[in-house]
């Protein structure tokens, strides 16, 4: 185990969360999964976090006068913990400089569209209405913006004309679920490189 302990961000299902943890159980992924912040406490993510033994940070937006507030208080668990990379999976809330100035570089998102096309909500269904016939999944670091941040990696993925809305996004999760633990597991080998907007890794 090389150390690098991450935090996963989550609000729904988990699916991504899920894949995480399946990798390191699989010794497919090097890191320790240190904790999951989740913004809803009956959120499915929850239960499976803990299953897989994982911490959790649960809050309540509500209960905060500000994100600000409540960004802070994660803030001060992530340093506590020495929590060296954010990986925001299916988490619905947008982020504060709180979180984002101290992070960036080491905060990544997991979006299902090829970026800078569809960014935002339902980025899924915003495709396929559109007609397109290539999509895919992207993961991108973070810098504050809407699904904005420099592109790490992306996957395709073929629309057919016999496609349903429901049957792309089964196709597209099951590649999120794929490259966003390659993705953490080049960073945790110290590969993935950010000079500005251009990211690389290295292979050699």
């Amino acid at each position: 185990m090389n150390g690098l302990r991450i935090a996963v961000f989550a609000s729904g299902q988990g699916t991504n969360f899920q894949a995480l943890v399946d990798a390191v159980r699989d010794q497919k992924l090097d890191v320790i999964i240190e904790l999951l912040v989740c913004d809803k406490p009956s959120a499915p993510v929850v239960e499976r976090a803990q299953r897989a033994g994982v911490d959790t940070f649960i809050f309540k937006p509500k209960d905060y006068p500000s994100r600000e507030a409540y960004e802070s208080e994660i803030a001060a668990e992530l340093e506590r913990r020495g929590v060296g990379l954010i990986v925001l999976a299916g988490y619905m809330r947008i982020l504060t400089p709180v979180l984002v100035e101290p992070y960036y570089g080491r905060m990544i998102n997991v979006h299902p569209s090829l970026l800078p096309a569809f960014p935002g909500v339902n980025g899924i269904g915003q495709a396929f209405e559109y007609g397109v016939k290539l999509t895919g999944v992207t993961v991108h670091y973070v810098d504050g913006g809407l699904d904005s941040g420099p592109i790490i990696a992306q996957r395709a993925v073929e629309v057919a004309d016999e496609d349903t809305e429901s049957s792309l996004a089964e196709r597209i999760h099951e590649t999120e679920q794929a490259l966003l633990p390659w993705v953490v597991q080049q960073i945790a080998n110290g590969r993935v490189r950010l000079d500005g907007r251009r990211v690389t890794i290295d292979f050699s």
